[in-house]
């Protein structure tokens, strides 16, 4: 990253990888969030222990490396391989437990994520042929960006829509997302974050890119309707279920599937909202690992990952209330939380583009699912026992603190850190517009 800063352009590693701002950005997000996951969620693989441990680590190991793999990837084929890899890695972590639910999850995961990928797979090979008549046919994402190549338009039209259409399966926008809220609240804690705070933004990244090519050859008005539409129907999506949801996993799913819609509406609306969907990337990871790495510890001694048994948190066991409660105030959008200023930037961005339908509508949907966090947050947390049911107070965290710490500091502190946070980010930005 630091070559990248001073530089202020790119490394190319061979031919078929790239350290742009960008790609250093997301592999700070993966190299972050992994971090938080993985630390924290220590308690989580030790009461797992047993023969599978061994497969467990090696294929977490996997997953790091593909997404690491996939955001270094100047090759358009290569980027898709590496996002496919996680696909098999993740399908047998889904898995891990082995109960009857995880393993329907994986399955449903194998099969909508195979289908996705076969898509974005299809798509690609569209674009690569669009380039045959050029003189150096490629699947180079930094050839294929360059205005004037003489790319065909009708083809590329179809293959961006379908890769678009492929990696939103796997970023978990609507109407592909059926396989997440299963997947997520079957996985181990440490899986689940790594999923939802850093697979879904690759997969988000690898839409970034293709639309950097679709741009500069059919302009940003194609994918910005198809993104509008995806953006808005997965916040729909997350406000009806999260309204009479039961389980605190799969709430944090259905809210995974909400910032990934405002997000995929901040990439439709283009650069001037592409600072605030980067700094939305790495707040939503860090955020949501933490969360899922406190679920995990809830469920490990709670027993249940049902809403209505959780009660009383906040007295009975504040070792875990406190930072769930500042997680989960991140999480709705309160400041000085990064996410907040991040969905304050799109929403503002939109305004200036003249989509002020689209985030209005964004808005509102924003609003049914911050009402709905908030009930569903204070039935766990607040309230005291009844006099009738002895408890004792439980101060520990049931896991390390620090991971947990740093994830809630950095996201309440990097919004206003203008070196290296904001530098990279205007590098990263630059990079999508074509100028670097």
């Amino acid at each position: 990253m630091s070559v990248v800063l001073e530089r202020g352009g790119a490394t190319s590693i061979g031919d078929l990888l790239r350290a742009d701002a960008l790609s250093a950005y997301m592999l700070a997000v993966v190299g972050a969030v992994g971090l938080v996951s993985t630390w924290g969620g220590i308690s989580s693989l030790a009461a797992s222990r047993g023969r599978t441990a061994g497969s467990y680590g090696a294929l977490l190991s996997l997953f790091l490396a593909a997404m690491s793999l996939a955001v270094l990837a100047d090759s358009i084929g290569l980027m898709w391989a590496a996002i496919e890899a996680t696909t098999i890695a993740t399908a047998f972590l889904v898995g891990h437990h082995r109960s009857r639910r995880s393993l329907e999850a994986a399955w449903k995961y194998v099969i909508l994520g195979s289908v996705g990928v076969a898509i974005a797979l299809l798509g690609i090979v569209l674009i690569y042929a669009a380039s045959i008549d050029t003189d150096t046919p490629t699947l180079s994402w930094l050839a294929l960006s360059q205005s004037g190549l003489g790319l065909d338009p009708a083809l590329v039209t179809a293959g961006g829509a379908l890769a678009v259409l492929g990696f939103a399966t796997k970023s978990g926008l609507a109407p592909m997302h059926s396989w997440l809220p299963d997947a997520h609240s079957q996985a181990p804690a440490p899986v689940s974050g790594l999923m939802s705070g850093v697979l879904l933004s690759v997969a988000l990244y690898a839409i970034l890119r293709i639309q950097t090519i679709t741009n500069a050859v059919i302009g940003p008005d194609f994918l910005r309707v198809m993104l509008s539409i995806g953006g808005l129907l997965s916040l729909l999506v997350a406000a009806s279920l999260l309204i009479r949801q039961r389980d605190y996993k799969r709430m944090l799913a259905y809210s995974s599937i909400e910032h990934m819609g405002l997000m995929a509406i901040g990439v439709g609306i283009g650069p001037a909202a592409l600072p605030a969907v980067l700094l939305y990337v790495l707040a939503h990871g860090l955020i949501k690992a933490t969360l899922f790495v406190l679920s995990g510890r809830i469920l490990t001694i709670e027993g249940t990952p049902v809403i209505a048994d959780v009660k009383h948190l906040l007295v009975r066991r504040p070792g875990l209330a406190i930072p769930w409660l500042i997680a989960m105030s991140a999480l709705i959008g309160f400041p000085p939380f990064s996410i907040f200023f991040a969905e304050v930037g799109i929403i503002t961005a939109g305004w200036s583009v003249g989509m002020g339908g689209v985030v209005a509508a964004a808005l509102v949907l924003l609003l049914v699912i911050f009402a709905a966090l908030t009930r569903l947050t204070v039935a766990m947390t607040m309230g005291s026992p009844p006099a009738s049911e002895p408890f004792t107070v439980d101060r520990s965290a049931h896991g390390p603190r620090l991971p947990i710490i740093l994830a809630l500091v950095t996201t309440a502190t990097m919004a206003f850190v203008a070196e290296p946070v904001g530098t990279l980010l205007v590098q990263a930005t630059s990079v999508l517009g074509g100028t670097n």
